[in-house]
């Protein structure tokens, strides 16, 4: 799932609780932000296994467990809610992709409801039919309907959470916006790639 996703359920689970315990700014932020900020490891997908991010120790469930019991510790419940934020994190990207659940087993965990099992057995043969193999994952994510479905609802659950138990902090919606932004840019321009016959560097 696409980060502004992540982030909007980070909205959605602190907006909630922040109607019971009465979250400061830098509580709020906190929570979301760990619901999100595993994804920039992708920034060091050159140390993970064939180059997938999901394959590093931060796609893992290990990380949030430490933060979770480090949060118990202290008795600081706003960092047991960010490590319950990042294991929701982990938990949803079993679902499309998978992830490396486990991560001392080194295999990709989970549901992978966006690639099937002929395809992930044969998985260069699919990357090779693109000018850039990334474009083959985001085909697949674009194409389906219930990933796009799904982006919308929690957009809008995300607007109603907010509204509802936490309307000081609407204004951080903003940057669910940079997150699609993002997306659709790099969306749109892997589209563009690929329709041209002019390879790419």
């Amino acid at each position: 799932m696409h980060i502004n996703s992540h982030f909007a359920i980070g909205i959605i689970v602190s907006s909630l609780f922040h109607y019971f315990l009465n979250f400061s700014l830098l509580d709020f932020t906190l929570t979301v932000t760990f619901s999100f900020i595993c994804d920039f490891d992708v920034f060091f997908s050159q140390y993970a296994k064939d180059h997938n991010h999901r394959m590093l120790i931060s796609h893992s469930i290990i990380p949030s467990l430490l933060i979770i019991i480090i949060g118990l510790l202290i008795n600081w419940p706003v960092l047991f809610l960010s490590g319950f934020t990042y294991a929701i994190h982990i938990f949803i990207d079993t679902l499309d992709w998978g992830t490396n659940f486990f991560y001392f087993n080194k295999k990709l965990l989970g549901l992978k409801l966006l690639i099937t099992k002929e395809e992930l057995e044969n998985l260069p043969n699919y990357l090779m039919k693109y000018q850039k193999s990334e474009s083959f994952f985001d085909a697949k994510y674009y194409s389906n309907k219930y990933c796009l479905s799904i982006e919308f609802l929690l957009f809008t659950l995300m607007l109603l959470f907010v509204s509802m138990f936490a309307l000081e902090y609407i204004w951080l919606i903003a940057f669910y916006f940079v997150g699609l932004y993002f997306h659709l840019s790099r969306h749109f321009n892997l589209k563009r790639i690929e329709t041209s016959k002019i390879p790419s560097d």
